[in-house]
């Protein structure tokens, strides 16, 4: 079965970190340029971060320098480090491929950033 699964989100305070993972089953991230998307309430879902197959990175100019992502093929797995991270960071989280696959959406995972 494929599936991806995001995890790692959570409430943080404006100018704090999360580290969120995305493992993958059923198939073989090593194939794929992947990413990282998000989606407000009443928004739509954008592209934040992402990797290619040789591990080019490219981010949105809203995120750029606060985040990083990252790929782990042995763990078949990927990361977003987030840094000084702000209210408009607010969001679920999902990670799909580049382009997105829709049968590979999963759940996301919820970041509030809010004192």
């Amino acid at each position: 079965q494929v599936q991806l699964v995001e995890s790692g989100g959570g409430l943080v305070q404006p100018g704090g970190s999360l580290r969120l993972s995305c493992a993958a089953s059923g198939f073989t991230l090593d194939y794929y340029h992947i990413g990282w998307f998000r989606q407000a309430p009443g928004k739509e879902r954008d592209l934040v971060a992402r990797i290619s197959t040789s591990s080019v990175t490219n981010y949105a100019d809203s995120v750029k320098g606060r985040f990083s992502i990252s790929r782990d093929n042995v763990k078949n797995t990927m990361y977003l480090q987030m840094n000084v991270l702000k209210p408009e960071d607010t969001a679920f989280y999902y990670c799909n491929t580049v382009p997105p696959i829709g049968v590979f959406w999963g759940q996301g995972t919820q970041v509030t950033v809010s004192s």
